[in-house]
């Protein structure tokens, strides 16, 4: 682990090589899982918010989802997530042509409709977040789907902490982010033969 601040950081930011092949996997953290994306109180609110905004882009089954529920629910282990359809597709997926799942927020925040991005549960994918009362754990979610994204990072030279900057600054801050930096490229640096662990 590496320790920024009062925060735990998986060695796998550093070691691991991560891009999204959107190709490849064509969205399907957005639609495959047991649950929504975790969300904050503050988001909830956002959500509710923009919702006239991007109601006539989501599925029938998701505008029926949230007239009933809302745009989230508490989870079995006590979060708030976002709602989903049938058990597993976020409500906020929509699909372009050929099937590439989307995200019906990034969409709008894209085309300049709406200020939220997306929940940073999301922008920060595949990294979990973990609060606990003396520090904050930072830990990488390996999951089968996201090997196209391991292969193309490998190929690329981008390592998942690098990947990740933006949302990694908009959750921590710069400062925190450039520590990072510093951490992994002085472990790298003393570690640097090693390879990242294969699933």
């Amino acid at each position: 682990m590496l320790q920024i601040g009062d925060t735990l950081v998986s060695l796998d930011l550093a070691e691991r090589f991560f891009c999204c092949d959107l190709d490849a996997c064509h969205g399907e953290c957005c639609i495959e899982g047991d649950a929504g994306a975790p969300i904050t109180k503050n988001e909830k609110k956002e959500l509710e918010r923009l919702l006239p905004e991007i109601n006539d882009e989501l599925l029938p089954q998701a505008q029926e989802v949230i007239r009933r529920q809302g745009v989230s629910y508490v989870d079995e282990e006590g979060d708030m997530v976002t709602s989903i359809i049938d058990g597993r597709n976020c409500v906020f997926t929509c699909f372009a042509p050929g099937g590439m799942c989307q995200c019906a927020i990034e969409k709008a925040y894209r085309d300049g409709r709406v200020a939220m991005r997306k929940p940073i549960s999301c922008y920060l994918y595949p990294l979990r977040i973990t609060e606990y009362p003396s520090f904050t754990a930072v830990n990488y979610h390996r999951w089968k789907i996201c090997r196209p994204a391991e292969a193309l990072g490998r190929k690329l030279g981008l390592r998942l902490y690098q990947f990740l900057k933006e949302p990694l600054i908009q959750r921590f801050g710069k400062e925190w982010y450039d520590e990072l930096c510093l951490a992994c490229e002085s472990y790298l640096e003393q570690y640097g033969n090693l390879k990242p662990c294969d699933f």
